[in-house]
């Protein structure tokens, strides 16, 4: 029961996602936006917007190297007659009864779900006793340059300090690109918003303390090296509108209702059954 509520979950999620662009092919076999995004909510059970802000790049980029290692091998049994062997072809008829079974079961459990309807009203009563659950903290778009030295760093910074305003944003991420170690380095050093607490303490109490449009005229130390930070954007803390997260409510009191009328299903399917 509970995989069942958690497949269900995933498929809510990643249904909210629909970019379909294509970020490399592997022998003329395209891997898009949306199959990396599939994987990742998978991977974190649908959490990965919980994963710190410094670590997502990095989780993307190996969650793309294993779809490209994937189709390399796909690739290479086919050319190798995998595909035609008694193994694979046994194997994959067994395969196909489990599935069958499975997607019967999904399209059924989807029917249920799509029968269930939430009235306006109800989601409105949810936002006006829940609004604390969608607060949002202040929040920072940030790019850094990081590198070992501070000697490094401050030259970085002294071909900055003279420039402003799109020069300035313009300049960092072409110098991210070239001189960052870190793994934002080839998108122009780009962190996306973060709230506080989500980077370490240096890099997080030095950022929130940034306006707009600036860039830290001093290094900036933590156990990685030494960061050159630009304060691409900055959004106060708010609570989300109705409108806003009116899906999200709807989704989460579908997921609950889902979850009782599955109970009392499956107590109806056992009592006309015959378990011995």
């Amino acid at each position: 029961m509970k995989k069942v509520i958690m497949l269900l979950s995933a498929l809510l999620l990643s249904g909210s996602i629909v970019s379909a662009k294509t970020l490399v092919t592997v022998n003329g076999k395209p891997i898009t936006q949306e199959e990396v995004d599939q994987e990742l909510m998978q991977a974190t059970q649908g959490r990965f917007n919980q994963v710190p802000a410094d670590r997502q790049a990095a989780f993307r980029h190996e969650v793309l190297q294993q779809l490209i290692g994937k189709e390399l091998i796909y690739d290479d049994a086919k050319k190798s007659g995998i595909l035609k062997s008694k193994e694979y072809k046994s194997e994959y008829k067994k395969l196909e009864q489990r599935m069958k079974k499975e997607l019967a079961i999904q399209v059924w459990q989807k029917k249920l779900l799509d029968s269930i309807k939430i009235p306006n009203k109800a989601l409105k009563e949810y936002y006006n006793k829940n609004k604390e659950e969608f607060k949002e903290k202040e929040s920072v778009h940030a790019r850094h340059i990081l590198v070992k030295t501070e000697d490094e760093a401050k030259k970085i910074i002294a071909q900055l300090k003279s420039l402003s305003g799109e020069k300035l944003k313009e300049k960092f991420i072409e110098l991210a690109k070239k001189e960052s170690t870190g793994p934002s380095g080839p998108k122009g050093g780009d962190l996306g918003y973060f709230s506080k607490g989500q980077m370490v303490p240096a890099f997080n109490d030095k950022v929130f303390s940034m306006k707009k449009g600036q860039v830290t005229l001093q290094p900036v130390k933590t156990q990685f090296g030494y960061h050159v930070i630009y304060v691409e954007d900055k959004k106060p803390s708010m609570t989300r509108s109705f409108d806003e997260v009116k899906t999200f409510i709807e989704q989460r009191l579908k997921m609950e209702k889902f979850k009782a009328l599955m109970k009392k299903k499956m107590d109806e399917l056992q009592k006309k059954a015959t378990i011995k």
